[in-house]
């Protein structure tokens, strides 16, 4: 994938010796930043792994989590921490879950757009079309907003994502693994297209905290997560780049998980360095440097 970084500054050093930290423009009297982000998918990642799910009571309980728990215990954690976030949020569960997706508004946070039914966007897939229009639409009208950011369901994407999107008026995308700062899609025919924050993979609490008879992997322990969330910190900030969280209610938002969840936000706040903030603060950061050339 071809992509500019209109601030890649790093000198080439040795292989031997550590790099120094990049000279990248976060704003003033920050070094690093992070892009804190939820996927509130619901039943939908569920439903879109295999239809039959829909009538799976206990199954898709695991997604009716997030709007009768998860997601309120989130937005009481971050309205203490008077931190705000970016949430992406399925089309569907905007459908389904309209009082917690408003709840997520009112608070302050951004709505970003992930598709209608976390259908995954593969290549030629005759409802890739229908899943993002269908996204758009639900957003503006549950919500009334236009998003700025996408992120693509099951982090996958395509290069008529990539073009779909800039048409629409995507600003920024978070999906890619291909960095750790920001840098501007080019289409296959050389234009820009949106920005990328690229996801930071030990962040994804999914891969960490959720257990299910379709996912049976082991929860790790929280002092374990916790060793991984700060190491991947502090390491970013010796590099001067940017961590992106891929959170979900359905996970953090248990007792447990949240505790965890609420101890490392707290830590990064101890971090004067690094800027907590959501993607259309970062894409804006972005985008004003770019435009000085």
């Amino acid at each position: 994938m071809a992509s500019t970084d209109p601030f890649d500054t790093l000198p080439r050093r040795p292989a031997n010796l550590a790099p120094p930290a990049p000279e990248y423009p976060w704003p003033e009297g920050y070094s690093s930043a992070m892009f804190l982000s939820f996927d509130v998918d619901a039943e939908s990642v569920w439903t879109a792994k295999d239809p039959a799910h829909f009538d799976r009571l206990v199954t898709m309980s695991y997604g009716g989590y997030e709007a009768r728990v998860g997601t309120p215990r989130i937005l009481e954690m971050l309205a203490r921490l008077e931190l705000k976030a970016t949430f992406f949020i399925t089309g569907w569960t905007l459908d389904a879950h309209p009082a917690m997706c408003e709840a997520i508004l009112k608070a302050g946070h951004e709505i970003g757009h992930h598709g209608y039914h976390h259908l995954m966007p593969d290549p030629g897939s005759d409802r890739l079309i229908e899943e993002v229009d269908d996204g758009f639409e639900a957003l503006k009208r549950r919500l009334g907003v236009v998003p700025k950011g996408y992120r693509a369901p099951s982090g996958e994407f395509c290069e008529t994502l990539r073009k779909m999107l800039t048409e629409r008026g995507i600003v920024y995308t978070s999906s890619f693994r291909d960095d750790v700062r920001p840098y501007r899609h080019l289409l296959e025919g050389g234009q820009p297209g949106p920005i990328e924050l690229p996801p930071t993979a030990s962040y994804d609490d999914w891969m960490l905290g959720l257990s299910a008879r379709f996912s049976p992997r082991p929860i790790f322990p929280a002092e374990h997560v916790m060793s991984i969330w700060k190491d991947e910190l502090d390491e970013t900030r010796d590099w001067g780049a940017m961590v992106t969280t891929v959170l979900h209610p359905q996970c953090s938002g248990r007792p447990m998980r949240l505790r965890l969840l609420r101890d490392f936000l707290t830590y990064a706040q101890s971090c004067k360095d690094v800027w907590i903030a959501t993607g259309e603060e970062i894409a804006a950061n972005f985008r004003r440097h770019e435009a000085k050339g």
